[in-house]
């Protein structure tokens, strides 16, 4: 009875790093599908206007209260309260980002600077639901959308998976692509593994763009205070739905440069003659 039971376990344990392993194969096989995003001139809303003033200059923003209305009242609330007064932005990468926000900077420890936060953590804004898929799935992001809810919850959680879902999971490792989940419609995957939930796309709302605002974060709805400017001219396409995106620089990006630029030591941390300190956070009225 012993050997039976671990028998399951380990067949159980082989299938989910099967699992994992064909998903990581088959995104490297094949090109990421492009994803649906919001046109921002249509969708950012209600905007406030903010300057966060800093030691070398003014950034003056615009946030995006439209699509991301908790973190932008987060921030805003935050500002009213001079949270950010007299930290420092302790992260500046040329050509990627400069980040701050941190509470940790107002004391007279370096190594614990990125570390802080305002005590509590929120979640994430990055997308907006899509459209619910229902019958037939004919494309690559409908694969993707069904292996990632539907199949991958299902082989980690079964004990015995179902026979068939195990071979179509066998079939796109050795295919190395998703193409074999397209023959069947989503009501045999939810009869298959009693999935029931709506299955909606989810619609990217904003990219981590130049000059966009974002929340740094240590993971997935781990929100705080912190925050980061991106300088890097092309964007960075792979934070894209990592990170919050609150608003963009409307004037002060040479400022943003110049912090960009200050020498730093190994954490990427300003050293301490040359730190640019945030003196406070206004709202124009």
């Amino acid at each position: 009875m012993k050997n039976k039971s671990l028998k399951l376990i380990l067949i159980t344990v082989f299938l989910i790093l099967v699992s994992v392993a064909i998903y990581s194969q088959i995104r490297t096989a094949t090109e990421k599908p492009k994803e649906e995003t919001v046109p921002l001139t249509d969708n950012l809303g209600p905007k406030t206007k903010v300057e966060i003033n800093t030691t070398y200059g003014v950034i003056e923003l615009e946030l995006w209260n439209g699509i991301a209305p908790k973190t932008v009242q987060n921030f805003l609330t935050l500002a009213q309260k001079d949270f950010y007064k007299g930290t420092y932005f302790h992260r500046v990468i040329p050509d990627f980002m400069i980040q701050g926000g941190c509470p940790n900077t107002k004391d007279d420890i370096r190594t614990n600077d990125g570390q802080g936060g305002p005590g509590y953590t929120f979640e994430d804004e990055c997308y907006a639901p899509g459209a619910e898929l229902k019958g037939e799935i004919k494309d690559q992001a409908a694969a993707e959308l069904v292996w990632n809810k539907i199949i991958m919850p299902y082989m980690q959680e079964s004990k015995s998976p179902d026979a068939e879902i195990a071979a179509l999971v066998k079939e796109c490792q050795a295919q190395r692509s998703l193409e074999p989940l397209m023959k069947n419609n989503l009501e045999y995957y939810r009869t298959k593994t009693g999935f029931s939930a709506p299955l909606t796309s989810q619609i990217l709302k904003a990219k981590v763009e130049y000059g966009t605002i974002c929340m740094a974060n240590s993971g997935p709805n781990t929100n705080g205070s912190q925050f980061f400017i991106v300088t890097k001219k092309d964007g960075t396409p792979w934070l894209d739905g990592k990170h919050t995106v609150f608003g963009a620089v409307t004037k002060g990006m040479d400022v943003v440069h110049k912090i960009e630029g200050l020498p730093r030591d190994r954490s990427d941390n300003p050293n301490a003659e040359n730190q640019a300190f945030i003196t406070g956070v206004s709202i124009p009225k």
